[in-house]
């Protein structure tokens, strides 16, 4: 006869409903902030002669000082959260390192090289476009997206510092190997050049990433300092979170305020350019959320590996495409378009992530409850 301690269980609903009750009316209506904030960015991108032009000058070494201010606003708050002193656990996590690198590297440039052949073949510009697309892995937006889903915030911080550092070592050859090399292989006709230096995506990269994670990095390490690790979490964090939000809205808003004139008035261009995306989005992301159940890793972390698979850096995208073919290329509207199916998808995916949480935790329940004898 064995004797158990009374335990307390906490029903998947109940957690789910516990966590929905905790979220903030931003947090809660995020998907119609988001939506309103692309209406009002392509509104104001169509009504205000030369806005898109006097924003496109803002910028320096090619990048939007405007859209860099809110993706450092955006990315800081979550930043300031990760606990850098549990990065070793993430490192160590082999089957999550190395599927990250398989998924990213090699699956994610092929699929959208694929899709693109696949429903572009007559438009030869537009392919172009979203094969850049799919070969500027995302190292900014994605953090907003794994916070949202109750991803794991650690994992999140090195996977894509380990996507920034093969952005700048391996952009340029896949760029090479894709847009050259491949097609000329298959015997589709002849390649593209792209001009890009490696310098032009290491600042990217340097920008993006590299000042929000130094700021949250000290502003935790001075925040635990100064007021202990439980007041910095539960006093620090709630005042700088909402932030990553306004970032996010900000940004979107700008985006599209500088391209709303050439989305809406190449609507049909537009909607050709959408359909391989949204496959895109699609097929990276569910894929990659099945395969990280199938090795087994956790909710957090599976959650992490498919938004960090199926998002990219549109910027990194926008700002090659333009340097490379012209700002009124169709290689630039492909990049253009990319964020516009981007944001709501993933905004979407984040809501069945949460749902299919309750899977995990059920199956976890189902697998460590006692077996009777």
């Amino acid at each position: 006869m064995t004797s158990t301690e009374p335990t307390t269980t906490t029903t998947p609903a109940a957690e789910e409903s516990s966590v929905v009750a905790k979220l903030s009316t931003l947090d809660r209506f995020l998907a119609v902030w988001i939506l309103a904030a692309m209406a009002f960015g392509l509104g104001l991108g169509r009504i205000i002669p030369g806005l898109n032009s006097a924003l496109a000058k803002v910028e320096i070494g090619g990048i939007s000082l405007p859209i860099a201010l809110g993706l450092l606003i955006m990315m800081y708050p979550v930043l300031a959260k990760v606990r850098y002193d549990k990065l070793d656990a993430v490192t160590g996590d082999r089957k999550l390192m190395a599927s990250s690198l398989v998924v990213n590297w090699i699956v994610g440039p092929a699929v959208m090289f694929a899709l693109a052949w696949i429903f572009l073949p007559d438009l030869p510009e537009y392919r172009t476009g979203l094969i850049i697309v799919g070969l500027a892995r995302c190292i900014a937006m994605v953090i907003i997206w794994n916070d949202l889903a109750c991803g794991d915030r650690e994992a999140a911080a090195v996977l894509i510092a380990l996507n920034s550092v093969f952005q700048v070592l391996a952009f340029g050859l896949l760029g090479w190997f894709y847009l050259d090399l491949l097609p000329g292989w298959l015997g589709l006709g002849d390649g593209e050049h792209l001009d890009i230096s490696m310098w032009k995506i290491a600042l990217n990269v340097v920008i993006f990433l590299g000042i929000p994670l130094v700021a949250g990095f000290l502003t935790r390490r001075i925040g635990e300092d100064k007021l202990g690790r439980e007041r910095y979490e539960s006093a620090f964090l709630p005042k700088i979170g909402p932030w990553a939000l306004y970032g996010l809205l900000f940004t979107i808003v700008i985006l599209f305020a500088l391209q709303g004139k050439t989305i809406t008035s190449q609507p049909l261009d537009v909607a050709r350019i959408a359909l391989p995306l949204l496959a895109y989005f699609t097929l990276m992301w569910f894929g990659t959320f099945g395969l990280g159940k199938a090795i087994g890793l956790a909710y957090d972390r599976t959650a992490t590996l498919a938004f960090t698979a199926a998002g990219n850096n549109f910027e990194l995208a926008i700002a090659v495409a333009i340097a490379t073919f012209g700002v009124t290329s169709g290689q630039a509207l492909s990049g253009v378009v990319g964020p516009l199916i981007e944001v709501p998808v993933l905004v979407a995916l984040v809501y069945v992530s949460l749902a299919w949480r309750r899977k995990f935790t059920a199956a976890r329940q189902m697998t460590s409850a006692p077996q009777e004898s």
